[in-house]
């Protein structure tokens, strides 16, 4: 059974590029955007057991080929169009010849970006203060909590925090 409200996301490095799935589904609230991969817990999974069951899922990598893997934060989403969000955020590696397995993905298309571009991608306004946490100038301050309040597609507001 899924879990409505509580979802996971990776962001996977391979050298200096990201992992992304660009969502071509209809009727996704992410249509047309950029994200790491992830989604839905389904019940009685953990955090981590839900990343790796999307990740195995969308872009068939498993387990053992993450290095670094990491819990990295929380992120309360609210919208003025769609349910609260509690998205629980992970990050890992992947050696640099990793390529990803053949295979249609039926969430969207998976594609590596320069961390460099990734700010200039089809994202949400919020995913861009998430990336500095992740990959910028915020990347060493640990384990961070953000809020971000959204009417319709615009970010009204927002507050982060770190440990």
């Amino acid at each position: 059974m899924r879990v409505e409200n509580l979802t996971t996301l990776i962001y996977i490095t391979r050298g200096s590029d990201c992992l992304f799935i660009r969502k071509t589904r209809k009727g996704d609230m992410n249509l047309d955007k950029y994200l790491g991969i992830g989604g839905h817990f389904e019940s009685d999974e953990t955090a981590e057991e839900c990343v790796l069951r999307e990740l195995s899922e969308e872009a068939s990598i498993s387990s053992g080929e993450l290095e670094n893997f990491s819990y990295r934060g929380l992120i309360t989403f609210i919208s003025s169009e769609y349910p609260t969000e509690y998205m629980h955020v992970f990050t890992a590696s992947v050696a640099d010849d990793f390529e990803l397995p053949e295979g249609a993905c039926d969430e969207g298309e998976l594609c590596w970006v320069p961390l460099s571009d990734i700010c200039d991608l089809p994202v949400w306004e919020g995913d861009k203060i998430m990336f500095d946490y992740l990959f910028g100038s915020m990347k060493d301050s640990g384990f961070f909590t953000m809020k971000f309040r959204y009417e319709g597609s615009v970010l009204a507001e927002h507050t982060e925090t770190s440990w």
